[in-house]
C-alpha cells in the first residue's frame, strides 16, 4: 500500500498550524522590541500588520470568489454543439 504525502498526513497538517501559529506569534511579539514609524495613526496598533495581512487575504479569496461566479459559464460551454 502506498503512503500518503507528507503533506497531506494529519500529524504534519497540525504541526505546520501549529509551527504557522508560532511565527505568527513571534512576529508579533517582535513589533513590541523594533521601532517603526508609522504613517497612519491605526498603524501603532499591535499586531496592525498581521490583521491587515488576514483581511486583504480574505478579501481577495472573496474578490475571487466573486469574479468566478460573474465569470463563470455553463458545463456544456466548450462542447462543439449543432445548436
Amino acid at each position: 500500500m502506498m503512503q500518503p504525502h507528507w503533506l497531506t498526513r494529519r500529524e504534519t497538517i497540525r504541526l505546520l498550524w501549529i509551527v504557522f501559529a508560532v511565527v505568527l506569534a513571534a512576529t508579533v511579539i517582535a513589533e513590541l522590541f523594533v521601532a517603526h514609524e508609522a504613517h497612519f495613526e491605526i498603524e501603532t496598533i499591535l499586531g496592525f500588520n498581521a490583521w491587515f495581512g488576514l483581511l486583504a487575504c480574505a478579501g481577495l479569496i472573496a474578490f475571487a470568489k466573486l469574479l468566478g461566479v460573474l465569470l463563470k459559464r455553463h458545463e456544456r460551454y466548450y462542447e462543439g454543439g449543432d445548436e
